[in-house]
């Protein structure tokens, strides 16, 4: 299983734009229901820091996220719509509680 983190902040006007996006990815999730990944993402107190939590759980250890239509549209123009660009980091799980379910 793999774990990343992707962490990054947007432009304050970019914002919404930058919610709606990543929610359309979700809705997308929510009907292909792709196997293998287990996903979140969180908006800080700020409103323009985001981070992204990832493992990937797939036999061939590649991101069902990478087919996931919404996703691209949200990965298109992420650049111009920050002020930070992504950062995105592989992680080591040292322990969770129940962070992705049981």
């Amino acid at each position: 299983m793999n774990h990343f983190i992707a962490r990054y902040k947007v432009k304050p006007e970019r914002a919404a734009e930058n919610v709606e996006l990543i929610r359309a990815v979700y809705a997308e999730l929510d009907d292909k229901k792709p196997s293998g990944l287990h996903y979140a993402t969180f908006q800080l107190d700020d409103g323009v820091s985001f981070i992204h939590l990832a493992s990937i759980d797939t036999e061939d250890g590649q991101s069902p996220l990478l087919e996931v239509e919404a996703f691209k549209r949200f990965q298109k123009d992420i650049e111009d719509r920050c002020e930070e660009n992504p950062r995105v980091s592989s992680t080591h799980e040292i322990g969770s509680y129940r962070l992705f379910g049981d």
